[in-house]
């Protein structure tokens, strides 16, 4: 049997990953580089000159022009941490390779944490993997599907309309030969016209074809600029409609992964990051040798998160 070249890839054993990145003092040097691919440039005025201060656990930068101090860790996911780079570092690499997921729990034992800090810390790393994939949207061939996170309360209503079930929009673009290419997923407020005109406009080019089960709000996708073709299911279960073989099976793997890596997270408040952290690491399923680098790029270039902000989650999405 022919060897799958995504599951057989070497991709970064630990080993590896330590050699690399197992000291404070190469953590440090690669996020700078990361942080200032071309080199430090005052935040303030833009000059490059600069004085290195020797003053507190990160480097510390000294604008020559207008005197204005940043640190290393500055303006990156690592704002006022307290943790060792080092910490945060095998975190990026836990998280990025954890091809099934990673709970909090288990996260916790394998850096050595309390539960609190390693809750924030992946939620800090899946935000970052949410904001990266946000700037790039689908073109080409879609496959589209609604979908929902959570499941039926007891006695509670099943299927569409379940009072414990958060619905999002998947969508994944295919390659001339029809196969997967790059994935999207998104909550929605709800399976209506506006919110699917307004999430296509968001994560969809215009001009591309999208290909839905006829659900009748997919048509707004149509409002954004794109085409839509539905193909009616019929009473046919989704085994059998070749046209949604990709989606179905990705959703699938999103079901396996979640229910195996997690015991519980709230579907409506977070949902949100748990899905990008899947996205980001299928996006990226070709490349897992330097996924690790790409997320660490992503959580040096997008900010300081707080703890406040990160539980404000609604007004993250």
């Amino acid at each position: 049997m022919a060897m799958n070249r995504i599951q057989f890839q070497p991709g970064l054993s630990l080993p590896a990953f330590l050699v690399q990145f197992g000291t404070e003092a190469q953590c440090k040097a690669a996020l700078e580089a990361s942080h200032w691919p071309q080199g430090l440039r005052c935040p303030e005025c833009g000059n490059a000159d600069h004085y290195v201060l020797k003053t507190g656990k990160h480097k510390t930068f000294q604008c020559k022009s207008c005197r204005l101090q940043t640190s290393l860790i500055s303006g990156t996911l690592f704002q006022s941490t307290h943790l060792a780079l080092s910490i945060w570092f095998l975190a990026i690499y836990l998280i990025s390779q954890a091809k099934t997921g990673l709970s909090t729990l288990e996260l916790r034992r394998q850096l050595g944490v309390s539960y609190p800090t390693a809750w924030l810390i992946q939620q800090k790393l899946m935000q970052a993997m949410v904001e990266r994939d946000a700037q790039y949207t689908l073109c080409g061939d879609i496959q589209v599907d609604d979908a929902y996170l959570g499941g039926e309360l007891a006695g509670g209503k099943a299927g569409r309309g379940s009072e414990n079930k958060v619905p999002f929009v998947a969508a994944i673009s295919l390659s001339v030969e029809g196969r997967p290419l790059y994935l999207k997923m998104a909550p929605v407020p709800g399976f209506t016209h506006k919110a699917i005109v307004d999430w296509a406009k968001e994560d969809l080019r215009a001009g591309c074809v999208v290909t839905s089960d006829g659900l009748a709000c997919f048509t707004g996708v149509i409002d954004a600029g794109c085409q839509h073709r539905a193909i009616i299911a019929g009473g046919r279960k989704p085994r059998d409609m070749p046209e949604f073989s990709w989606i179905n099976t990705v959703l699938g793997n999103l079901k396996m992964s979640l229910g195996g890596a997690y015991h519980a997270f709230d579907f409506a408040k977070y949902g949100t990051r748990y899905l990008g952290a899947f996205v980001y690491r299928f996006n990226r399923r070709f490349h897992l040798e330097t996924i690790s680098l790409r997320l660490l790029f992503a959580a040096a270039t997008c900010g300081s998160r707080s703890t406040s902000w990160l539980r404000q989650a609604e007004e993250s999405f």
